[in-house]
């Protein structure tokens, strides 16, 4: 079992930084939701002497939401490519441009008296927040040795909800989220991109990227050897050595020479599902509607807020249980545990919703209305499927991801990815609203659905990851049946298979024109 050096967890903790900003970003504008509205009402009535309508104000609103997702959709296509550009780390580092300007136009929105200041900064922090989820999980693959790369990977999830619940806290009215001080909630952000622009400088370069990419192994061994604190690395570098071999190329394949290569189509389909198996799991809703998903089970106002603290809390402390999990159970044993899981606690939460139709309160929320069984039921299958969700499909979906690949496609399909899941994102941000006004009390059940065909799937395709080399991934999708292998097999013989199948033609990849053909 490798050690994490004192190197090596600077270089995890600096790389997480970004997911942090992700995670902090994702629900950030949410709790001062009236204190937001009220700014732009204010604003907008000194510019036009009139009242803005409501239509236009819940647009406005709506834009500052939402350019946020939409900027990461646009960061998360263009990862791979500024990935290969400039290198995983260097990558990182220009990210720092546009989250500290979308901190500053964000922050100085209300001081300007421009609403669409806080617009622009939402979409710039959401650009950079999508390279962030591209390029941290790619880096952490990179550098974290294989022996605990799930464990290293768990960091970003870590990362994620630790945002996620700072957000909550401060944004509590008795905090940062009142009239007053949202402003410098939703520029709070520019803080861990300033620590994270500074440890940057003090970080090598991924040993991966500089070996296989650059071609500079003096550089590439020189890095591994500070990560891992000693010369003892020819074992490592062999095998880095050995992933260059088992392909004819590891010249970096564009999106579209990665959608053309029919040998990748299977693992870049696995991927996609994981991703999706995340983002249509219903997490979002709990995770954007929370208080006032709570609030119209019955809960009181009061009550629904520390329900939503709840949220937070459980997926911190489920990320860091999960940790020494990663490596010994596996990626796939956890992902379908919490699926599982998040199905039985999605059946539940339509259920409970139903079961208590009748005894809702009339004006639900009122914080003098007395909880309902059926809420509190609510309450506790909604907290079970966040436990679930921090259980497997919270992080493995951005760990397999450059698991699944060599380093030739690696970056390409982490674009790929990272583009579904923002637009997965988006989709349940912008649908779900929609389906607790149609179908009301229902409004889990396309989620249940989407889970179960999503697990049946993955069931079939989806190998194990853990313990295993990159060739020895590949070899699982480019060998029939061949993930349901014990995993004990040795890196040789599954490497003589890959051979054989790029002797018959059957894994041609590496170079630009033979993807073209």
């Amino acid at each position: 079992m490798a050690t994490v050096t004192p190197f090596l967890a600077l270089s995890i903790f600096t790389a997480i930084l970004g997911m942090f900003q992700f995670g902090f970003n994702t629900g950030v504008v949410n709790a001062p939701e009236a204190a937001i509205k009220q700014f732009i009402n204010d604003t907008y009535m000194d510019r036009y002497e009139e009242k803005i309508e409501e239509s236009k104000l819940v647009l406005i609103f709506s834009l500052a939401v939402n350019a946020f997702v939409i900027g990461g959709m646009i960061g998360g296509l263009s990862g791979g490519w500024l990935a290969n550009k400039v290198g995983r780390k260097n990558g990182l580092l220009y990210s720092q441009a546009l989250s500290l300007t979308g901190a500053i136009l964000s922050g100085c929105s209300k001081p300007a008296e421009a609403y669409e200041m806080i617009i622009v900064g939402r979409l710039l922090i959401g650009i950079a927040c999508g390279l962030f989820t591209g390029l941290v999980p790619l880096y952490i693959t990179e550098v974290a040795p294989l022996s605990i790369r799930g464990g290293m990977g768990i960091f970003n999830q870590l990362a994620v909800t630790s945002g996620i619940f700072l957000g909550q806290i401060l944004g509590l009215n008795g905090v940062m989220g009142s009239a007053d001080y949202w402003p410098i909630l939703v520029s709070f952000t520019a803080f861990p991109s300033a620590l994270q622009t500074i440890l940057l400088f003090a970080l090598p370069e991924s040993p991966r990227y500089l070996i296989l990419e650059k071609n500079d192994e003096s550089a590439g061994t020189k890095a591994l050897k500070k990560l891992r604190n000693t010369d003892d690395i020819d074992e490592e570098l062999d095998d880095i050595k050995a992933e260059a071999n088992a392909s004819s190329n590891t010249t970096s394949l564009s999106i579209w020479q990665l959608l053309r290569t029919p040998n990748l189509r299977l693992a870049l389909f696995v991927t996609v599902c994981m991703h999706l198996s995340q983002q249509l799991s219903g997490i979002n809703a709990i995770f954007y509607y929370s208080t006032k998903f709570f609030t119209d089970a019955g809960i009181s106002s009061d009550n629904a807020q520390y329900a939503t603290l709840g949220v937070g809390a459980i997926m911190v402390t489920m990320s860091i249980v999960t940790i020494p999990f990663m490596d010994k159970l596996g990626r796939r044993t956890l992902h379908f545990a919490g699926m599982i899981g998040m199905i039985i606690c999605s059946i539940l939460i339509t259920i409970a919703l139903n079961m208590g139709t009748e005894e809702k309160p009339a004006n639900p929320g009122n914080n003098d209305a007395t909880t309902s069984g059926s809420g509190i039921f609510t309450v506790i299958a909604a907290l079970g499927l966040v436990t679930f969700f921090a259980l497997g499909p919270g992080s493995i979906p951005w760990l397999i991801t450059g698991e699944l690949f060599t380093q030739a496609p690696r970056s390409a399909a982490i674009s790929v990815a990272t583009f579904v899941n923002w637009s997965g994102n988006l989709a349940v941000g912008l649908i779900f609203p929609v389906m607790q006004k149609e179908i009301k009390d229902f409004s889990f059940l396309p989620f249940t659905v989407s889970l179960v065909i999503l697990f049946l799937v993955l069931f079939f395709y989806l190998p194990e990851t853990k313990g295993r080399s990159v060739n020895e991934i590949e070899a699982l999708f480019q060998i029939p049946n061949a993930w349901r292998k014990p995993i004990g097999r040795s890196n040789e013989l599954l490497l003589a298979e890959i051979k054989n199948n790029q002797d018959a033609g059957h894994v041609n990849y590496g170079t630009t024109e033979q993807s073209k053909k």
